[in-house]
């Protein structure tokens, strides 16, 4: 369950360390699938496109893809830094103020 938020006392609340992990693994797998799709489009006239055996263009895709993750993960993981409040504790995100604020993990709870 969330905190009250600080300045607004409102519930609605959206955990960043979640909401990055999300957002890393999506940018990710989206990076990598336009990735792959740019390094294997048709570039030359469709009959040619057409005979080559489609394995022929799984190793550019591969690689496509591969670059395509990492840059998608880059941007995500940059996004989210700048967002992030400087700290230590669960970062918060208040969907109706927009403040974000870090809220010191409990003694008892457990390391994660």
């Amino acid at each position: 369950m969330p905190p009250p938020c600080k300045r607004c006392a409102s519930t609605r609340m959206l955990n960043l360390d979640t909401a990055q992990r999300v957002s890393v693994v999506g940018s990710t797998l989206i990076g990598g699938a336009i990735g792959a799709w740019r390094a294997t489009a048709v570039t030359g006239p469709l009959p040619l496109a057409v005979t080559r055996f489609p394995l022929a263009k799984l190793p550019a895709a591969m690689m496509g893809a591969m670059a395509g993750g990492q840059t998608g993960l880059r941007i995500a993981t940059s996004l989210f830094e700048q967002w992030l409040p400087v700290g230590s504790g669960t970062p918060w995100l208040c969907l109706s103020c927009g403040c974000t604020y870090r809220d010191a993990y409990s003694p008892l709870a457990p390391n994660a």
